[in-house]
């Protein structure tokens, strides 16, 4: 098969309003990589992407540009654009800056929030554990992200929460890529329990004690996995 045939994704986008066409292709492509239909080193064929899209190939073009500015693609002269390819010091790098944004946000969010964001967060364990029940990996993986998105939110800053979901795409990809986690699913909604609780005591030192043990953990997890994963390749 030709290198300009390898994007097999037929069906998989979503027709598109008429403005904002540059943003809308680059988030539809964003969440592909993260949820692995987009697989490292693939290549954007920037034709069928169009073809789908439903637009000309200038606007995917731009929003392989984009991306390209945002880390998750490369582009390689005549040859076009591919997906970033990630390493297990990516990885790394990656949860030790979300590690120190996450700290901060919940320091904030701790001065702002009330009784409904506590209630939202809650719930949000709850949905991780009824998905752990159900089996569903990726949905899961997708859930724990939303979770610490909602307490970046909470701390009242845009920046942060920006930032975040510019992290959130590559460590998503990374576990997506990995397959799990942990080998028992309701592990990931256990262990936000002493964040949830930390919130609750309104306890800024166990809530950074709680956060710290639930990233540094999920990232030494993460680069183990997927450092295994790059060798058996």
């Amino acid at each position: 098969m030709a290198e300009e045939d390898k994007t097999s994704l037929g069906g998989s986008f979503s027709p598109l309003q008429t403005t904002d066409l540059v943003q809308q292709i680059a988030r539809q492509i964003g969440d592909a990589i993260a949820e692995g239909r987009l697989r490292p080193a693939e290549r954007l064929n920037e034709l069928r992407l169009s073809q789908e899209f439903g637009t000309s190939r200038a606007p995917v073009r731009e929003a392989a540009r984009l991306l390209e500015s945002q880390g998750l693609v490369v582009s390689s002269p005549r040859r076009g654009f591919f997906v970033r390819t990630l390493s297990a010091a990516d990885l790394r790098d990656i949860y030790d800056l979300r590690l120190g944004l996450e700290l901060y946000a919940a320091e904030l969010a701790l001065e702002k929030i009330g009784d409904a964001e506590i209630s939202a967060l809650e719930e949000q364990i709850q949905r991780l554990y009824q998905l752990a029940d159900e089996g569903s990996v990726e949905e899961q993986i997708f859930q724990d992200f939303v979770f610490h998105r909602m307490l970046c939110k909470f701390s009242g800053n845009a920046r942060i929460l920006k930032v975040y979901d510019d992290l959130a795409t590559d460590m998503r990809a990374g576990i997506t890529l990995i397959g799990k986690l942990y080998d028992d699913p309701h592990r990931i909604a256990e262990t936000h329990m002493p964040i949830l609780d930390a919130l609750k005591a309104r306890d800024v030192v166990k809530l950074r004690e709680a956060l710290h043990f639930h990233i540094a953990v999920a990232r030494d997890q993460v680069v183990l996995l997927f450092e295994r994963m790059s060798e058996a390749s």
